[in-house]
C-alpha cells in the first residue's frame, strides 16, 4: 500500500506540476504577508505582533483553500484558479480554526514545559516531557486534518477527534506521513518552495488518508475480518487501473507513448 501511495502521489505531482507550483507560489506570498508586517511595524511591538498573528492565520486560511483544491488531485480530478477563490468561501473557517488551535498547542505547552522546568524539579521534569509527548502526538495527528475535514466532511471538532483516532489506529502509517511531509519539506527548501512544497505535502496526507480509508470501509463490509490483516493488493485494484503504470520516457516524451 505505501508503495502504490508513493507512485500515486508522484505521478500526480508530475501530472499537475504547474497547479502545485502556482499554489505555492500564492503560499510564499501569502507567508512574506506576516513577515513584512512584522517589519514594517518592528517600533511598535504591539501592531508587530499583531500583523504577525493575522497573517499566519490567513497562511492557515490559504492552505485550507488549498488543501480542498488537491483533493481533486487526488481523486483524478483537477481544478481552476475559479475553483480555488471560490473554495475560500467555505475553507476560511476550518483554516482560522486549525490557525488558532496550532498556536495555542504551541505556545501554551512552551510556556508549561518552561514553568515546570523552572519551579519544580524532578516533577517539573516528568511533567515536562510528558507534555512534550502529548504535544508531539497531536502534531503527527493534526497532519490529516484538512484531508478529514474535506472528505469526509466532518465537523471542526469532530473532524479533530477523527485525526486522534486515526493516529491511534494506524500509528506506524502516520508517522510514515509524517517522515515524508519532512522529506518533502527539505526538498522544497532546494526548490525555493515551488515543488512539492505546501501544495505537495497536502496532497501526499490527502492520498495517504484516501487510500486507508479503504481499510474501514473493508472492516465495515467484513465485520469479522483481521484489522492486522487487511487484502491490500485486493483493495488496491481498482485504483491501481486508474493510476496505470508508466515508463520513463512517458514522463519524459508523453505524446510519444
Amino acid at each position: 500500500m505505501i508503495g502504490f501511495l508513493i507512485r500515486k502521489n508522484f505521478y500526480d505531482l508530475w501530472d499537475n506540476l504547474f497547479r502545485v507550483a502556482l499554489v505555492n507560489i500564492g503560499f510564499i506570498i501569502s507567508l512574506a504577508v506576516p513577515l513584512l508586517l512584522s517589519y514594517v511595524f518592528r517600533n511598535v511591538p504591539a501592531l508587530s505582533l499583531a500583523g504577525l498573528g493575522i497573517g499566519v492565520l490567513w497562511c492557515f486560511v490559504y492552505l485550507s483553500a488549498a488543501a480542498q483544491m488537491v483533493r481533486r488531485i487526488s481523486d483524478y480530478g483537477s481544478f481552476g484558479f475559479r475553483d480555488f477563490f471560490r473554495g475560500l468561501k467555505t475553507a476560511w473557517s476550518a483554516g482560522l480554526f486549525l490557525g488558532i488551535f496550532s498556536i495555542l498547542i504551541i505556545v501554551v505547552p512552551a510556556y508549561g514545559i518552561v514553568f515546570y522546568l523552572l519551579n519544580f524539579k524532578w516533577l517539573g521534569l516528568f511533567l515536562a516531557a510528558l507534555i512534550f509527548w502529548v504535544l508531539l502526538i497531536t502534531i503527527v495527528s493534526l497532519q490529516f486534518f484538512f484531508a478529514i475535514r474535506y472528505r469526509l466532511d466532518a465537523h471542526l471538532f469532530k473532524a479533530l477527534k477523527k485525526c486522534f483516532i486515526i493516529y491511534f489506529d494506524n500509528t506506524g502509517f502516520s508517522l510514515f506521513t509524517l517522515l515524508s511531509g519532512m522529506f518533502s519539506l527539505a526538498l522544497s527548501t532546494l526548490l525555493v518552495f515551488l515543488f512539492p512544497g505546501p501544495a505537495g505535502m497536502l496532497l501526499f496526507a490527502d492520498e495517504a488518508l484516501r487510500l486507508r480509508l479503504l481499510k474501514y470501509d473493508y472492516l465495515e463490509a467484513n465485520p469479522d475480518a483481521s484489522r492486522k490483516k487487511i487484502p491490500w493488493d485486493a483493495l488496491l485494484i481498482e485504483e491501481r487501473e486508474k493510476t496505470g503504470a508508466r515508463s520513463l520516457k512517458n514522463f519524459i516524451f508523453p505524446w510519444k507513448d
